[in-house]
């Protein structure tokens, strides 16, 4: 190597590394001020810390009755079981003084059996009490969900779009975690609540009963109680910080999955599992380190009020003997202080189960509340805010001086000093490359936002006097994206009007004719009632586009407003139904702004504006403007277009139609189907009179005034603008001819020929909605019943357990399970040594020794207790944790392994699989870190019990195992009807979540077709079955719920019976009695605590079988076969390919389709709208399989079901029509799905200049460091198909698919992306460009090209054979 060559690398190497020091310098910048949004949302958070009030932030006064209920309810309830203590004190001192001989056997059975009465009568009024606070407080519950539910939704309907707009992480990352928070807030405010109030109550009122019974001994006895009270606060106050924590990086992953979700084509494309997967992971881990922490410090809490309660008694039997020897007290008075004491400590270690749970309920109160005092801040909706209600719209729109920028980025005018005039009855073009700010006038004029200076008026009156809906009654705006709603068709097309009910079927069908929509509706199952899915997922991109103008037509406004809305349109069908839109505003005499950068729809006679950075630069007609060489609407016009008009006489207007309207004849004779008759028809439809067209009066204004149009002076006059924007002023003047009302105007020909012309057709009978399958009924298309919402056994999901688990952590699985085995076993340990001091009341000899020594035995149980507690709690926590965390990943990694079919379900929708993994996981990770432990703690803990009792005293000990089927039977229905109706109640929330997500993600739409009162009704009708649901819930689980819970005490009462009558025969010693007596009482109350989680563990097992489904979804797909690794993909042969997508079997896209693709070829795949075009761009990603067995695909000779997917997608990028952008930097989007290490900042950067978006990404804020997607920077539609040309040139694949990636770009964007392919091509003798698209001049850069038809290729050649033929290609092009 030479000196030269050497300095040259150096050079090379060096600009490099300062490229890379330099990007990194502004990523730190940008994840500075991400770090500086998160502190600042942290201390808002913080102003309100959770307290207990919060969790009745959302209680509303309509509440109060119910809540007053619960609580008293809650109260008398926990009141009775110190009334029970009393008894159990008397009980045991009867028993005492029987075994003194103090009373003889008839009298101890006579005391005894009234006892056990009172016992009896306590139960049947606890059933009554316990069932009737269970049922309250779920009910209560589902009131807070329902007030959160309708406060948020309501909020939100009220924020302006720019409150959308600033969302830190955008809206879709917003949706899951408020779904989550009012789950979380529900589960808190409901049993577990019910419960603390009841042990608190318990713990009160039996602290009052040993104090009246023995002050002192009391004193004595609960003298730990205030170290304990101030541990447990001081811990709970660790817990809190570690929620919160948690709560912010469970919302980053669920952010994350969501997008991997809604951009699974992008993902597959680009093998970018590992990177989700690993990304999902990385916060995933991070929410687990805190919720260990909040794991921790709740074991300790346990663990040390353990040590506490048991070890009680070692100072309170010390000091009760001594009142008892000293005749202070009697026996009887010491036990029942000393169970209530007991009482005392078991009421306050029951609460700590629930402390997460209700911590978690506060945070998630706090958030709640947060985000709704946020959305409060925001910029209200007022509907009456304009006071004019014109009784007519004519549709005169004039712009004048006005300036905007977008919330998301202030700094930046997307519109300077913009005057423009639109006159009432007639279609004004507005043009310009992408980003100039031509969709900006659409939601300015819809007030979607507010122009920062300047006005916008509507016949004279400004739009800010106008009522809001009325404006939007009047306008109607059809957007590129075409946004429908998880309605049928029908449905979707019948929102266009405010009085959608009353929309008759013809009305909707004669819509669907008019957008040329009868074969894709006669091809869906269920035709007009075929549910769209979420999104309109089930449609393609041009059919969602023609169910938006047949929305459009039936909507029928004055205005009309056309934003790149047949973009996805091949050319005959996009100039069909422009001509008809034509032909229907001027019949009409309505106004229509069409916004788009394809000028071919433009004729001579149209007025144009010219938009670049934001401002107008040119206006004029089309004729005018093109006898300016060199202005900026020629730099629009491609080549070849500009050549032919040039060419032509400026007077010929005929010629220069791109598409007239009477070339329907023509082209009718060459394209067979009824989707080509295209009707214009004026449909019957009710109208609001608001929204009636006024016809053109002389006297409504002046003839100069309506349609004058001024001189355009570049230079404009000053704007009051903030100080850190910079306006680049623009030199010189730019004259446009006045332009003449289209009323003065005579066209050369008829616009439609009368064959085409239809009448009003006749009156039918209305069509409701509600006769349509509505979706989520049980006959809708798409939707089908899964496993996931089958039931799966407990036992089956723990089985799942063990193997999630590393080797290590089955290891601590096991300490854990030992740990809780050795806690059962301490309650009877602690039991036996319990009775063994109550014997210390009547036997003889040395009875303070003996009380001593079995004083020391229970402290020795309470020091090992507490230490098992800790370790169960801790250790299975961690299990539970990482089994969730496991299953998370797994789950996330087999959704995206899935065949691009599995999601077009709808029972896979993105806001779906994103809550089973957020709110389904963090639910069942209970199962194992509390429930599991629970259930075995109480299988161990009656084992040992029944055993030893069996050996003490079997009679007493089968007595209490005769009960056992009963409260089985009880128990199994408790279970059941749980079980049933959680499943039920979590149907509807996310039917209630669906809807509620679907309002807000597609806020745009809704607001421009003023559906505000529509959602609202939709939203209140889910959340009301929710809660009629939850009621019915509420009251089956309380009954059952008090039966089981009441069952106890009647069993307690048999067994005290019982026991009188063996201690009265002498047929067993009354120490072995209050042995079994203290064994049994313990371990059934221990065991009848875990009860009331049996709906906890219902809702677990019901939301755990969803993500375990998910985690095991099978690897057997298409996208898990072969093995070879290919470097070279060509030449690409295509034999005997037929195809039908799973949803649509019937409709066979492709047809024994034959086609070779030559190596280091370009080739153009060109056809009409469902040809089959994009179909074979996804057969060559593998994305779909071909559906006959005859059908070959090979690659290089091999077939492509051999080749390894991966290799294959890194060998061949595709850009799609609808390109998805992460929320990432520029740079990490560009680079997105590469190798680190393979690539360099300069890479980056020529691959933006090979797609025309360098300059761009360098006037952002922090260049390619700059976040964009949700919460970051916003980009046009064209910006951001640049982005995502760029990531498929980065890496040199060998196949490059563009897939209409010019569509959305405008003529100097698309030229500079046609030479960069033209550049690799010629570059790289390996490299294959395969173009599908509609536009001209991306076929000419082909050297070959293929036309399809049904499915079929027609023809094939270059582009001047093919043009030179009376061919199906000649009369494509020639339809332009």
């Amino acid at each position: 190597m030479s000196r030269h060559d050497k300095k040259n690398l150096n050079c090379k190497q060096g600009e490099k590394t300062n490229r890379r020091h330099e990007y990194r310098l502004a990523m730190d910048d940008s994840h500075g001020e991400r770090a500086d949004d998160d502190l600042e949302e942290r201390n808002l958070k913080h102003l309100d810390r959770p307290g207990w009030r919060s969790l009745f932030a959302f209680t509303r006064r309509r509440h109060l009755s119910i809540l007053f209920i619960s609580i008293s309810l809650s109260t008398i309830s926990g009141a009775i079981v110190p009334a029970t203590a009393i008894i159990f004190g008397r009980l045991f001192n009867t028993f005492s003084s029987f075994g003194a001989d103090q009373i003889t056997g008839s009298a101890l059975t006579a005391q005894v059996s009234k006892l056990s009465a009172a016992l009896a009568i306590f139960g049947a009024t606890g059933w009554a009490l316990n069932g009737g606070y269970f049922m309250s407080w779920l009910v209560f519950g589902e009131l807070q969900a329902q007030s959160v539910r309708d406060g948020l939704f309501d909020g939100l309907l009220e924020r302006q779009i720019e409150w959308y707009d600033t969302r830190r992480n955008g809206i879709g990352a917003l949706m899951p975690r408020l779904q989550s928070q009012i789950r979380e807030l529900q589960i808190g405010t409901s049993q577990p609540l019910g419960f603390a109030t009841q042990y608190v109550a318990t713990s009160l009122v039996a602290l009052g009963a040993a104090l009246y019974y023995s002050w002192n001994l009391t004193l004595v006895t609960l003298a730990t109680m205030p170290l304990t009270a101030v541990v447990l606060s001081y811990l709970s106050g660790k817990i809190q910080p570690s929620i919160e924590a948690q709560s912010d990086s469970l919302s980053e992953a669920s952010k994350s999955a969501a997008n991997a979700i809604s951009a699974i084509e992008t993902v597959k494309c680009y093998n970018g599992q590992t990177h989700e997967v690993r990304q999902y992971s990385e916060r995933i881990s991070k929410a687990a380190k805190y919720y260990l922490l909040q794991a921790r410090a709740n074991a300790v809490q346990i663990g040390f009020l353990r040590l506490t309660s048991l070890g009680m008694f070692v100072q309170g039997f010390w000091y009760g003997s001594t009142l008892v020897y000293s005749s202070n007290k009697d026996a009887g008075q010491i036990l029942t202080c000393f169970w209530s004491c007991l009482l005392v400590s078991q009421a306050i270690g029951q609460i700590m189960p629930q402390i997460i749970v209700l911590e978690k309920a506060k945070v998630a109160a706090v958030a709640l509340k947060w985000t709704i005092t946020e959305i409060n801040k925001g910029k209200r909706v007022w509907r009456l805010e304009g006071y004019n209600f014109p009784k007519q719209c004519d549709g005169d729109i004039h712009f004048r001086n006005v300036s905007f920028a977008y919330p998301s980025r202030p700094s930046q005018l997307a519109l300077k000093h913009v005057n423009l005039f639109c006159p009432a009855g007639e279609t004004t073009f507005v043009v310009g490359r992408s980003g100039s700010g031509k969709s900006t006038l659409g939601n300015l004029l819809l007030r979607l936002y507010n122009p920062e200076s300047g006005d916008i008026a509507i016949d004279g009156l400004s739009i800010r006097t106008l009522n809001e809906n009325w404006l939007r009654e009047n306008i109607t705006l059809v957007q590129q994206q075409g946004t429908l709603f998880n309605e049928t068709i029908a449905e979707n097309i019948a929102l266009g009007l405010k009085d959608h009910s009353k929309v008759s079927k013809e009305n909707i069908k004669g819509a669907c004719q008019f957008a040329m929509l009868q074969n894709t509706i006669n091809n869906m199952p269920s035709g007009l009632d075929t549910v769209v899915g979420a999104g309109g997922r089930s449609l393609s991109g041009g059919q969602k586009q023609r169910v938006a103008i047949a929305r459009a037509r039936l909507r029928d406004t004055p205005i009309l407003i056309l934003d790149e809305s047949t973009s996805a349109l091949d050319h005959i069908s996009r100039s069909l139904v422009m001509d008809a839109i034509r032909h229907w505003r001027r019949g009409k005499n309505k106004t229509t702004i069409i916004i788009t950068h394809d000028v071919s729809q433009i004729s001579r006679e149209d007025y144009v504006y010219v938009m670049d950075s934001g401002r107008v630069v040119q206006e004029g007609f089309r004729s005018s403007l093109e006898r300016s060489p060199g202005g900026p609407f020629t730099s629009l016009v491609p080549e070849a277009l500009a050549q032919k008009n040039h060419a032509q006489p400026a007077d010929n207007e005929e010629e220069s139609l791109p598409l007239g309207v009477n070339s329907f004849d023509s082209l009718s004779t060459h394209f067979e189907g009824p989707e080509m008759a295209v009707p214009h028809q004026d449909l019957d439809i009710p109208r609001s009179p608001s929204v009636q067209s006024a016809t053109v009066l002389e006297g409504s204004r002046s003839y100069g005034q309506r349609f004058k149009r001024s001189s355009l002076a570049v230079t404009v006059p000053h704007l009051a603008v903030p100080e850190d924007m910079e306006l680049v002023e623009l030199t010189g003047r730019i004259t446009a001819a006045k332009r003449t009302p289209m009323s003065a105007r005579t066209p050369s020909r008829a616009l439609l020929s009368p064959q085409l012309a239809s009448d009003v057709p006749p009156p039918s009978p209305v069509w409701s909605p509600s006769r349509v399958v509505p979706s989520g009924g049980k006959a809708i298309a798409f939707k089908r019943k899964t496993s996931l919402q089958q039931r799966t056994s407990l036992k089956g999901i723990l089985w799942t357990v063990w193997p999630a688990l590393p080797n290590g952590y089955r290891f601590i699985l096991t300490l854990g399970f030992i740990s809780a085995v050795i806690h059962a076993a301490a309650v009877p340990m602690f039991a036996f040594c319990f009775a063994k001091l109550l014997s210390t009341f009547h036997e003889q000899g040395d009875r303070i020794g003996n009380a001593r020594r079995w004083s020391l035995a229970v402290l020795g149980v309470a020091i090992v207790d507490a230490i098992a507690s800790y370790s169960m709690h801790f250790l299975l926590e961690c299990c539970g944790q990482k089994w969730v965390d496991t299953l998370r990943i797994q789950a996330l990694g087999r959704i995206l392994d899935q065949p691009r079919v599995w999601f077009d379900r709808d029972e896979n929708s993105q806001s779906r699989l994103t809550e089973y993994l957020d709110r389904n996981a963090e639910e069942m990770r209970n199962l194992i870190g509390r429930f599991a432990a629970y259930i075995l703690v109480a299988v161990t803990m009656m084992s040992l019990a029944l055993i030893w009792s069996l050996i003490v005293c079997w009679q007493l000990t089968l007595v209490a195992l005769g009960s056992a089927p009963v409260i089985y039977l009880i128990t199994t229905g408790f279970e059941n009807t749980s079980m049933k109706w959680e499943s039920r109640s979590n149907l509807a929330s996310e039917a209630a979540a669906s809807v509620f997500s679907e309002t807000f993600l597609n806020i745009k739409t809704v607001r421009a077709l003023t559906l505000e009162k529509y959602m609202r009704s939709k939203h209140v009708k889910t959340t009301n079955k929710a809660f009629r649901i939850g009621l019915k819930r509420a009251a089956l689980s309380g009954f059952f719920f008090g039966l089981s819970d009441t069952t106890v005490l009647f069993v307690t009462a048999a067994i005290f019976f019982y026991g009188a009558r063996l201690a009265s025969s002498n047929r067993c010693s009354t120490n072995h009695i209050l042995l079994v007596f203290t064994m049994l009482l313990f371990s059934i109350s221990n065991v009848h605590s875990i009860l009331g989680y049996i709906p906890q563990i219902n809702s677990s097992r019901d939301t755990a079988a969803s993500l375990i489904r998910l985690a095991h979804l099978p690897h057997r797909s298409h996208e898990r076969s072969g093995s070879t690794h290919i470097l070279l993909p060509t030449p690409i042969i295509l034999k005997d390919v037929s195809f039908a997508y799973p949803t649509r079997p019937r409709e066979m896209i492709l047809r024994d389709l034959n086609l070779e693709i030559p190596s280091g070829s370009c080739t153009a795949i060109v056809g009409a709208s469902g040809s089959g075009k994009s179909t074979i761009a996804s057969l060559l990603l593998r994305l779909y399989t071909p559906s006959s067995s005859h059908s070959k695909i090979t690659l290089a000779g091999n077939s492509i079901n051999n080749v390894l997917i991966n290799a294959l997608r890194s060998q061949i990028r595709i850009v799609s029509q609808s390109s998805m952008l992460f929320p990432t930097s520029v740079a990490e989007n560009i680079s997105y799905g590469q190798q680190e290490g393979n690539f360099h900042m300069i890479d980056i950067e020529g691959a933006a200049r090979a797609a025309g978006i360098h300059d761009f990404i360098l006037s952002l804020p922090l260049g390619y460091a700059t976040r964009i997607g949700d919460g970051g920077q916003g980009l046009s539609g064209g910006q951001a198909q640049r982005i995502a040309i760029a990531r498929a040139f980065l890496g040199h694949p060998k196949v490059i698919i563009l897939d209409e990636a010019t569509s959305a770009l405008d003529t100097e964007s698309a030229a500079v992306v046609r030479r960069s392919i033209t550049h690799l091509v010629k570059e790289q003798q390996d490299m294959t460009v395969i173009v599908i698209t509609h536009d001209k001049e991306m076929m000419k850069v082909a050297e070959r090209i293929v036309i399809l038809d049904k499915g079929k290729v027609v023809e094939s050649g270059s582009y001047e054979d093919l043009a030179r033929k009376e061919g199906q290609f000649s009369r494509l092009i020639g339809a332009r």
